[in-house]
C-alpha cells in the first residue's frame, strides 16, 4: 500500500480556542466543570431532570448526559493506529473494536447521532448500539452499514437534514452539511452505501457516505451544534442559531471562507469548541495530544474565531471533563 500523506488524506476539524489546563482555563475563559461520576442506567420508564453535561472524547465525539438520558454524537474511542499521524497510513488496517476501553465509558445510550461514516466516527456504533439498544441516526450509508453490523432496522433511523426528531425533553435538529476536502480537493473514502455491503473489515470499507450536523436543543438548557468536518453549507444554518457550537478544526485551506460562513450562518454563538484537533490514535488522556502543525493550525484558528466573532468564547476542551453551557 503506496505511503500517503495524512494531510493530503482527511483531518477535518474547525473551530479555535483557548487552551485548558488541568485546573482550569485560560484567562478570560470560564472554568470548566467538575466532571461528574458515572449514573447508573435508567430504568424504561424514568424520567429525570437534572444538569445537562458535555463531554469530549476526542475527534468529533462526545457524550451528552441530559438527566438520566445519554446521547452520543460520532463515539469513537477505539482509537486504532492506522498510521494516519506516524506514517504510512495504512488503508487496510483491520477495523478492531476496543472493548476494554469502550466498556467503562459507555454504560447506556438513548440515541447515537452519526456525522458521517469513516471510520474515526462511526466503527464503534455498531458494538455501542449492540452493547447499549441505543437508537442510531445517521445517512442512508449508516443506516447500511448498521444492517452490516447485524443491527435490526428497528434500531436504525436513516435521516437527511431537516428533521426536527422530539424526545421529551430535548430535541435534535438534522442538519444537511458536507465533508472537508484535503489539499488535492478530494474526499478520502468517497461514496455511499445504497443498500447493505459485507461487514466492513478495513478501514477503506468505511465511506464518508454524506456528512451531517446535528442541533441539539435541551429544554431549559443549552442549544449545541455539533460538526463532524470542517466544511459547511451555510444556507442550512439559517435560523438555527445555537449557544454553543462545537466546531472541527480546518486542516487544508480548500474550502473558502470556512470559519467566516460557518460563524456567520450560526449567528455568532456564545461559545465555540473546537473538536477533530487532537492525534487521535493514542490513548485517550489528558493533556489531549496534538501534533505540531495541527498545534499550529489551532492557534491560528483561535485568532481566527475571535477576530470573526469578537464576542464569542473560545474553549478548548479536555478528554471526559464534563462541561456545563
Amino acid at each position: 500500500m503506496p505511503s500517503l500523506d495524512r494531510r493530503r488524506f482527511l483531518r477535518d476539524a474547525a473551530a479555535t480556542t483557548a487552551l485548558v489546563s488541568a485546573g482550569g482555563l485560560a484567562a478570560g475563559v470560564a472554568s470548566p466543570a467538575q466532571a461528574a461520576p458515572p449514573t447508573a442506567a435508567p430504568t424504561p420508564t424514568a424520567r429525570r431532570k437534572g444538569a445537562v453535561s458535555f463531554r469530549w472524547w476526542g475527534t468529533a465525539g462526545w457524550r451528552v448526559d441530559i438527566g438520566d438520558r445519554t446521547v452520543l454524537v460520532d463515539p469513537f474511542l477505539s482509537r486504532i493506529d492506522t498510521g494516519l499521524f506516524t506514517g504510512p497510513f495504512k488503508t487496510d488496517t483491520a477495523l478492531t473494536v476496543r472493548t476494554d476501553v469502550i466498556d467503562p465509558r459507555v454504560d447506556r445510550a438513548m440515541t447515537v447521532l452519526v456525522t458521517h461514516t469513516h471510520w474515526d466516527h462511526f466503527m464503534d456504533v455498531p458494538y455501542i448500539a449492540k452493547r447499549t439498544g441505543a437508537r442510531v441516526f445517521g445517512t442512508l450509508t449508516a443506516y447500511h452499514l448498521g444492517l452490516a453490523y447485524g443491527l435490526p432496522s428497528t434500531q436504525l433511523s436513516a435521516v437527511k437534514g431537516g428533521e426536527v426528531l422530539d424526545f421529551g425533553d430535548h430535541s435534535v435538529e438534522v442538519v444537511g452539511s458536507l465533508h472537508s476536502r484535503n489539499p488535492s480537493y478530494s474526499v478520502a473514502f468517497p461514496g455511499v452505501r445504497v443498500s447493505p455491503p459485507p461487514q466492513p473489515a478495513t478501514i477503506a470499507d468505511l465511506p464518508e457516505g454524506d456528512t451531517l450536523g446535528y442541533l441539539l436543543r435541551v429544554d431549559s438548557g443549552p442549544s449545541v451544534y455539533f460538526t463532524g468536518a470542517s466544511d459547511v453549507a451555510e444556507r442550512n444554518l439559517t435560523g438555527l442559531a445555537p449557544d454553543v457550537a462545537m466546531v472541527a478544526m480546518q486542516n487544508a485551506t480548500t474550502t473558502g471562507d470556512y470559519l467566516p460562513r460557518l460563524l456567520a450562518g450560526l449567528d455568532y454563538p456564545k461559545v465555540v469548541v473546537p473538536v477533530h484537533y487532537d492525534n487521535f490514535e493514542t490513548a485517550l488522556q489528558n493533556p489531549p495530544p496534538v501534533a505540531p502543525t495541527d498545534r499550529t493550525r489551532l492557534n491560528e484558528m483561535i485568532a481566527a474565531v475571535r477576530r470573526i466573532s469578537p464576542r464569542s468564547r473560545v474553549l478548548v476542551p479536555e478528554y471526559e471533563t464534563a462541561y456545563h453551557f
